[in-house]
């Protein structure tokens, strides 16, 4: 057996902290709501100023980036328990895999006004550091001396971050990479992305109401939950609040923020979650829901649950029902419509809140309230009932079409982790610019749609043509692709954080506001090639690149996929250039340029193709950005 156990946890969300973050009510309770008017949303001019903050005291010292506290306040209380329950734990191999969406966000916005106002050298050498997407991740471990893990990412997967992160985490268990894994997610509240989300239409005027006739959307959230991960076999006695059973990914490869309709993608990653946990449909008695409470959502979600757990229930079945007893469809559970959706630590801290519920064998209750959308039905309770639940299903979606599941039980799963595969490079390809009138002859994509997409998009879409120009687009067709970012899109959010001042926040730009997110080069890439493997963007420091390798190989070895395509990108913008002098790293060669691998399985000719190592070493000092992977190429001949 060897689930991965759950031994300690940290989590902070409006709720509170600690356990207090992800409670379920006691059997008769309704839902409670954190969710309010926003003062600094409502300055700010946004017309639907509804949010969940976290408590202003997290219990440890504040510093200047309140994601970056968010994420050690998590910390630090997972951290503790782990003292308490595996004393000596920091002379084991430790892993740490923890998501985002925005990252250093609130520092960008103070640096790019700082920037925008001519401050003088001293005040942007100040805030630079803590501009990047990885500052708070980096920031954040080196507050507990874990800043030089050697196996460590930092994913940048907007709203299915954490849940990826987890995936991965239970990954590397299995393979034996390491002995221990401190996998989740978080994020702060930013007027950035805020503004994005009402300009795309996808925030409520009041309170959220998923699977209701008339939701309207979502409220925005803020959060961090941090949870340490053993395999069953090695948890030395350890007490343990609930098993990792299953993990799966995949990509919708349908539109870059508006979800496939059907809800394949979504049903596929599930799937995919419980065959890698041998665990049968008929034995989920709750989902916890992405359930953003926008129209397509909560409908495409629907159909992918439909789709999943619809097969018959058979009475008297391992969920303790008595013979005869009549079983109903899954309880869902939409656990944003309390705490507001907190991006990057979404998918972390509605996990804790399902294995809460399994512990105590009690469904939880849905905040939200109204008639049910025949065109998105679900399960779901005013007050929490008991029930003998022991597994749930995590659903998570984000942009660029990145879908991710976690099967969770309350009892060993009995799972057998397949077998590593060795990971083959078949090719690569590398640009130095992009041509719209040769992008759009070799994709098939509109010229004029290519020329509204951001400098960075346009990149890797180039370098990933010229991969299919050297393998065929079929030989891409349902491959995953993993990107990896040094500076992701500073210079993107730049432009867009000008227009925001400039205008205001109720007028800035739904068109560039996806292009913001470091996972839309992924996302983009899936859409024209059909890449509907699993998706998403790593960086924790200069080297990301390397990074999306790794993560990238571990996928294709656990058979998470039989190709992946690896992808690291770099407009090489004035930003970015500035950003990096002012952190000290001016005389580190960095260009605009793209480049692109192809990971696979099968050997084909061994003789011909190059073996990947699985552990290969990420250095956040060498080469910058895309020339990472070009050096990793050429130190292999």
């Amino acid at each position: 057996m060897s689930d991965a156990c759950v031994i300690a946890s940290g989590a902070v969300s409006a709720l509170g902290l600690g356990p207090l973050a992800h409670r379920v009510p006691d059997a008769g309770e309704p839902a409670p709501v954190a969710i309010a008017h926003d003062a600094e949303l409502a300055r700010a001019g946004l017309q639907r100023p509804f949010a969940a903050r976290a408590p202003a005291e997290l219990g440890v010292a504040s510093g200047p980036d309140r994601a970056t506290d968010l994420l050690k306040a998590a910390l630090s209380q997972a951290l503790a328990t782990l003292e308490a329950v595996r004393p000596g734990w920091r002379g084991e191999r430790i892993g740490i895999a923890l998501g985002t969406s925005s990252g250093g966000m609130l520092t960008a916005e103070r640096f790019f006004a700082a920037r925008a106002e001519g401050a003088d050298a001293g005040a942007l050498a100040a805030l630079a550091p803590g501009a990047t997407y990885f500052a708070p991740f980096n920031d954040a471990l080196a507050a507990f001396g874990l800043e030089r893990t050697p196996l460590r990412t930092h994913l940048l997967a907007a709203c299915a971050a954490s849940t990826l992160a987890i995936g991965l985490g239970l990954r590397w268990l299995d393979r034996g990479a390491c002995d221990l894994v401190l996998a989740g997610g978080y994020d702060a509240l930013s007027v950035f992305v805020a503004a994005g989300f009402e300009a795309l239409r996808a925030t409520t005027a009041s309170r959220s109401r998923p699977f209701r006739i008339g939701r309207d959307g979502m409220a925005l959230g803020e959060g961090a939950a941090v949870i340490a991960l053993v395999r069953e076999d090695r948890r030395r006695g350890a007490p343990v609040t609930a098993r990792v059973a299953g993990f799966g990914a995949s990509t919708d490869a349908v539109h870059i923020t508006a979800p496939d309709r059907t809800g394949s993608g979504l049903m596929r990653a599930g799937a995919a979650a419980l065959a890698d946990a041998g665990w049968p449909a008929s034995r989920v008695g709750l989902v916890s829901a992405h359930a953003t409470a926008t129209p397509y959502n909560d409908a495409m979600e629907s159909r992918a649950i439909a789709a999943l757990l619809a097969a018959p229930r058979p009475a008297g079945g391992p969920d303790g029902l008595p013979g005869g007893a009549s079983v109903s469809p899954p309880v869902v559970h939409p656990f944003k419509a309390q705490i507001g959706h907190t991006l990057g630590a979404a998918g972390a801290l509605e996990s804790l809140a399902a294995a809460a519920a399994l512990s105590a064998r009690i469904a939880p209750p849905a905040a939200s309230e109204g008639e049910l959308d025949p065109d998105a039905p679900a399960l779901l309770l005013e007050r929490a009932e008991p029930r003998p639940l022991s597994a749930a299903l995590k659903l998570s979606a984000a942009f660029g079409g990145a879908n991710a599941a976690l099967l969770l039980t309350s009892s060993p799963s009995g799972r057998s982790p397949r077998p590593a595969r060795p990971v083959y490079l078949r090719a690569h390809a590398r640009v130095t610019g992009s041509d719209l009138g040769h992008l759009a002859e070799a994709t098939g994509i509109a010229r004029d749609r290519l020329a509204r997409l951001d400098a960075l998009c346009r990149l890797g879409l180039s370098a990933v043509a010229a991969l299919a120009a050297a393998v065929g687009a079929d030989c891409l067709r349902g491959a995953g692709i993993v990107a990896g970012h040094a500076l992701a899109t500073l210079d993107t959010n730049e432009v867009y954080d000008a227009r925001r001042r400039a205008r205001g926040a109720r007028f800035v730009e739904p068109r560039l506001f996806p292009a913001t997110s470091p996972n839309a080069i992924a996302g983009e890439c899936a859409i024209a090639y059909q890449l509907t493997g699993p998706s998403f963007a790593v960086g924790a420091g200069l080297g990301g690149a390397l990074e999306a390798l790794r993560a990238a190989a571990e996928l294709v070895a656990s058979s998470d996929a039989d190709r992946m395509v690896v992808l690291a990108a770099d407009d090489a913008g004035p930003v970015a250039r500035e950003l990096l002098g002012l952190i000290g790293a001016r005389s580190r060669a960095f260009t605009c340029g793209a480049v692109a691998l192809l990971l696979q399985a099968d050997p084909g000719d061994a003789a011909r193709l190059r073996e990947v190592d699985l552990d290969l070493p990420v250095d956040h000092e060498g080469p910058v950005g895309h020339l990472a992977l070009l050096r990793w190429l050429e130190d292999r001949g």
